[in-house]
């Protein structure tokens, strides 16, 4: 049987990323993203994500996204079981990104090229471009007659 693990998330930066390096010099950068639920005559509900960035999309992140900053994140969930100082098992749940487009203006820290992560075993070439974004609804030609 098949199975699926993706997670597509549309939100805000709570924090600065924090970004660091491997012994082998890659960069990981994790930030925090805020998702709101806003059901009819109930109260917001804030859910907050821990997001993990690879390679060169980390340090993207780390370069571009700034707390506020508006950011569509795809990715799969992956969940960690660690032991803290107490000897207590514990788990963290996080979204291991694969890919990411930075909305918002200039002013928000972000622009509008998304940016795929290679294959895993492949890298990709620094010179090369981030994939275009389909085009938007308004961007079709009017010719619908309706």
């Amino acid at each position: 049987m098949a199975s699926v693990n993706k997670v597509t998330i549309l939100g805000n930066l709570g924090r600065e990323p924090e970004v660091r390096y491997t012994p082998s010099n890659m960069a990981i950068a994790t930030v925090s993203i805020a998702t709101t639920y806003k059901a009819k005559d109930r109260e917001p509900e804030t859910e907050w994500h821990r997001v993990v960035f690879f390679g060169r999309l980390a340090e993207i992140a780390g370069e571009y996204l700034k707390k506020g900053s508006s950011v569509y994140v795809e990715g799969r969930l992956r969940t960690q079981k660690w032991t803290d100082k107490n000897g207590v098992e514990r788990y963290t749940t996080e979204i291991v990104a694969d890919q990411m487009q930075m909305l918002g203006g200039k002013t928000s820290g972000g622009g509008a090229e998304p940016y795929d992560m290679p294959p895993a075993g492949e890298s990709r070439p620094s010179s090369a471009a981030p994939k275009k974004p389909a085009p938007m609804m308004d961007d079709l030609d009017d010719d619908i007659p309706f």
